[in-house]
């Protein structure tokens, strides 16, 4: 079990797990229950899992790497099995005028990249490649409209 521990908390070192996670972990490493959830105690305890740390980096990296939208990094934070508090948390990691201008560019090398001549598929494409990203469609629309003489 102690060997367990070690391995766990190598494994949470190396980048912010979630509970689940290192339950999975720990279960793959053939302990038992008990022993798992005594574990678990002991790296939360240690600061090694920290879900509102997780969901933190999780929103903030999605976003600013990936440059997800708020709908997809909420799902994804939902499938994790986080908190409410802790989603929320997480989503505050997103600066809304960062995110306004991420969309902004998202909607403006989407439509470098087109060839479609057509003024309304054009604007359908681009507008299902932001929503698809995960931005909210209002929000996509309401820019495109914006931009109506550039597109």
């Amino acid at each position: 079990m102690k060997e367990a521990k070690v391995k766990a908390a190598d494994f949470c070192a190396y980048q912010e797990r979630t509970q689940q996670q290192v339950r999975d972990k720990l279960y793959d490493y053939g302990l038992r229950q008990h022993e798992v959830e005594d574990v678990l105690t002991d790296l939360i305890t240690e600061g090694f899992i920290n879900e509102e740390r997780f969901a933190r980096s999780y929103a903030g990296g999605k976003f600013r790497m990936k440059k997800w939208g708020r709908l997809k990094i909420l799902q994804g934070l939902k499938q994790l099995g986080l908190s409410e508090y802790c989603i929320r948390k997480g989503m505050s990691e997103i600066d809304p005028t960062d995110y306004s201008e991420a969309l902004h560019d998202i909607i403006n090398k989407k439509n470098g990249a087109l060839k479609e001549t057509n003024q309304y598929i054009r604007k359908r494409k681009i507008a299902s490649h932001a929503i698809q990203k995960g931005y909210e469609a209002d929000l996509v629309w309401d820019i495109l409209r914006d931009m109506e003489d550039s597109i």
